[in-house]
């Protein structure tokens, strides 16, 4: 089974990776989990004319291999077979787009638990996940 798993360093998204690892021990044949971090520079556009080439997409890799370390290390340590991968652009589509490409079977998302209103004004990459992939997509809180 191939698990995607977003990460974005909160709570939540370390708890799906938990739920993956308990997952995977649950399987005949072990999962192979695949973590996502994603941000979106759409915010940062136009700060691009005043700061070297390149250092926008270097600041957010920087960003998500910090938010991937705590994931990596728990994986790590139950010994679940992963790789990671790092995405720029709208966060929600980048997820699906990835989840369809890699071919996974599943995709785990933290929910950070906001109130409808709340979601119904910033929007909920959860929401927009589970509404637009393909895969089983599951909510960890």
């Amino acid at each position: 089974m191939k698990i995607l798993v977003a990460v974005d360093g909160s709570k939540p998204a370390l708890n799906a990776v938990k739920y993956a690892i308990d997952l995977s021990a649950q399987l005949s044949n072990p999962a192979h989990v695949t973590l996502i971090s994603a941000h979106d520079d759409a915010g940062l556009r136009h700060v691009r004319k005043h700061v070297p080439a390149g250092s926008i997409q270097d600041h957010l890799r920087e960003l998500s291999e910090t938010e991937l370390k705590s994931a990596r290390k728990l994986l790590d340590k139950a010994g679940v077979s992963h790789d990671m991968v790092i995405k720029i652009g709208h966060v929600a589509e980048q997820i699906v787009k990835t989840a369809n490409s890699g071919k996974f079977d599943m995709v785990l998302l933290g929910s950070k638990g906001r109130s409808g209103f709340g979601d119904l004004l910033l929007g909920s990459v959860a929401q927009r996940v589970a509404s637009c992939a393909k895969q089983a997509v599951v909510l960890v809180k």
